[in-house]
């Protein structure tokens, strides 16, 4: 998952960022509300963690005008504000959960995926299948017509996403955001290099080709017409 943190305690910022690298997700840093506002609205997230009590806007506020553009990624509100009436408030402002500080960052994450699950239920998956080729996320393998495919750690990642928007074309600047978690073109081939590996990978030997490249958009992952996608 891609995460943006609006907090504006920079030790407790930083907490969060390692223990989502850790957890094997990626985490943005906003320390005001305004900023956390900007990204939010214009980046690709899976989720956020707003504070409440924020410098320049306050996270209900945040939540409140993204929910207005109509922008409902889902939130998780942290506050030390703990009474009935502050995490209705909150959960009426737009929030999807409300955690109070103290917690534990394994409650955090929890909730954080319980929310991913229920907004977007393909990504809850544990194994993708396109045609022959089939990834499980949690032995962590891909195989295609049964024979193991060995894969670094972000060819994976590469696959996985490219299978959850399997049949759709994946552009640059979303593998960018999802895979190398860059808001930003580099200007180099990275991505051009890692897709070629993997092609290589997953079609050296077999027949029938599964990712294509789709000229000036991006790629594309998809079964032969008449087999199971």
């Amino acid at each position: 998952m891609k995460i943006l943190v609006i907090e504006d305690d920079r030790e407790a910022a930083r907490y969060l960022e390692k223990a989502f690298a850790e957890a094997g997700h990626s985490a943005d840093i906003a320390g005001d509300g305004e900023t956390g506002y900007a990204l939010a609205e214009h980046g690709s997230y899976d989720a956020l963690v707003v504070d409440r009590m924020l410098p320049r806007r306050d996270g209900l506020s945040v939540i409140a005008a993204l929910r207005a553009q109509g922008n409902d990624t889902p939130a998780l509100i942290l506050s030390a504000l703990g009474q009935v009436d502050d995490r209705v408030t909150g959960l009426r402002a737009g929030g999807d959960d409300y955690l109070t500080k103290p917690y534990a960052f394994s409650e955090l994450l929890a909730r954080i995926e319980v929310l991913q699950r229920r907004s977007s239920p393909k990504e809850a998956e544990t194994v993708y299948r396109v045609g022959d080729l089939e990834l499980d996320r949690l032995s962590h393998t891909a195989k295609r017509a049964g024979r193991v495919i060995v894969l670094q750690p972000r060819e994976f990642r590469l696959l996985e996403y490219l299978m959850r928007h399997s049949g759709q074309v994946v552009t640059r600047t979303m593998l960018l955001e999802h895979v190398w978690d860059y808001h930003f073109d580099p200007q180099t081939n990275v991505i051009d290099v890692h897709v070629s590996r993997l092609r290589g990978k997953i079609e050296k030997g077999f027949d029938t080709p599964l990712l294509h490249t789709v000229r000036g958009a991006g790629y594309m992952l998809k079964a032969a017409a008449g087999t199971d996608a």
